[in-house]
């Protein structure tokens, strides 16, 4: 099984060649077959010229470049669409995941799950320099969302997860222009039926450039489209659930 790993990034030259080349080397290591696949995401400093040295380093890196609209959700949604695995990781450019993370997804994947989520809050997870404040913000959240559609998943915003292909397939459309990408991936993942798993993410803060997600903008955002998929689990009677759709194409098929 192939993988796929998505990497946006925007103005992101302090971090990029780390976390690519880190990725790189330790999925070279494991024997996984990959691509990475940097979507430059209209950054006006180096980061085009460092995604241009990595991929004549490494055979298995290649870039893209983001047409405008720019912004996290359509850059994370370009490589969505232009991915060549059988599956698909989306990893931060600002070396936050820890590449045996990755690793142990993709194990999970192998192993027969269609999605592999991540979580900074369970036995064996843990986050380095966390903004006190971002953190609280987040634990808040979170628990809104585990509540409204029964979770036992704690860590929906955190952007580490991994699809099948079909899973991807199965969630159309993708509607998220930004960060709140992050939330109804998973949601729409698990409203529709498709298998998951959760494994325990370390998670470090950036050490060099400036984080682009803005608080105050994302909250209305993120409350959009939990609500959006609240609406589709209790009110679609069951239109995109996977099972239906599979019956359907059996009742085409025969």
């Amino acid at each position: 099984m192939k993988i796929s790993v998505i990497i946006p990034a925007h103005n992101e030259e302090g971090c990029l060649d780390g976390t690519v080349r880190a990725l790189a080397q330790t999925l070279d290591l494991e024997g996984i077959p990959h691509e990475i696949l940097i979507v430059n995401d209209n950054s006006s400093d180096r980061t085009i010229d460092i995604c241009q040295e990595l991929s004549e380093t490494f055979g298995t890196v290649r870039y893209i470049n983001n047409q405008p609209p720019n912004g996290f959700g359509f850059a994370v949604r370009r490589g969505l669409a232009e991915f060549e695995g059988d599956a698909v990781a989306i990893v931060m450019a600002d070396a936050s995941d820890d590449p045996m993370d990755l690793v142990a997804g993709y194990r999970q994947l192998q192993a027969g799950y269609d999605c592999v989520f991540g979580s900074r809050f369970i036995k064996g997870g843990f986050v380095v320099d966390y903004p006190i404040h971002k953190l609280g913000i987040n634990r808040l959240a979170n628990w809104f969302v585990k509540s409204i559609f029964g979770l036992r998943y704690n860590d929906v915003t955190n952007a580490f997860k991994l699809y099948r292909r079909e899973v991807i397939e199965g969630i159309q459309p993708i509607l998220s222009h930004h960060f709140n990408l992050t939330v109804e991936l998973p949601l729409k993942a698990i409203v529709r039926g498709f298998s998951y798993t959760v494994i325990p993410l370390r998670w470090y803060n950036r050490t060099a450039g400036i984080s682009k997600l803005k608080i105050k903008e994302m909250g209305s955002r993120y409350l959009f489209i939990v609500l959006y998929v609240w609406l589709e689990k209790h009110l679609s009677r069951g239109d995109y659930h996977r099972t239906r759709k599979m019956n359907e194409l059996k009742a085409v098929d025969t």
